[in-house]
């Protein structure tokens, strides 16, 4: 059964889920940062969690606010091993609560031209596609979406 915890951003699960992650899209993307934006840090992250079967931790995904009203999606993660078992879902619906309960209403994320996948997830799980937004408005790699809470 999977257990979704939230984590300080320095806790070792979550920084080892991010550099697989950051590994992971570094090599879809062919250089080692494609980060078009400012990258997400302790200082400015609301919220982040990992998601657990048993001690295993399988994956990850943070809250950072945009303003009182409004917050993106960091850092999803799901370990390769790990995917179309439901572990993205579950980080996904405790994040959406999360998100609530701060007074959110909507989210956004950014990810990528080369995530089809990931478009795919969000897409079935109700965010619609939105123009780029903030840091990302002039990045070409960028694909941007958005979901009423």
């Amino acid at each position: 059964m999977i257990e979704v915890r939230a984590v300080a951003w320095d806790d070792p699960d979550g920084v080892a889920l991010r550099e697989a992650q950051q590994t992971e899209v570094s090599a879809r993307y062919g250089v080692d940062d494609s980060e078009p934006g400012v990258k997400p840090s302790a200082a400015d992250m609301t919220l982040f969690l990992v998601a657990y079967d048993g001690d295993e931790p399988v994956g990850c995904g943070g809250l950072r606010a945009l303003d009182p009203t409004e917050g993106e999606l960091k850092r999803m993660y799901v370990v390769p091993e790990r995917r179309g078992t439901g572990v993205s879902t579950a980080i996904l619906q405790a994040l959406e609560v999360s998100a609530r309960d701060l007074g959110w209403s909507r989210m956004l994320l950014e990810t990528g031209t080369e995530q089809p996948d990931a478009m795919r997830f969000y897409e079935r799980e109700g965010f619609t596609r939105i123009p780029n937004y903030g840091h990302y408005i002039d990045s070409e790699i960028s694909r941007c979406y958005a979901k009423p809470l």
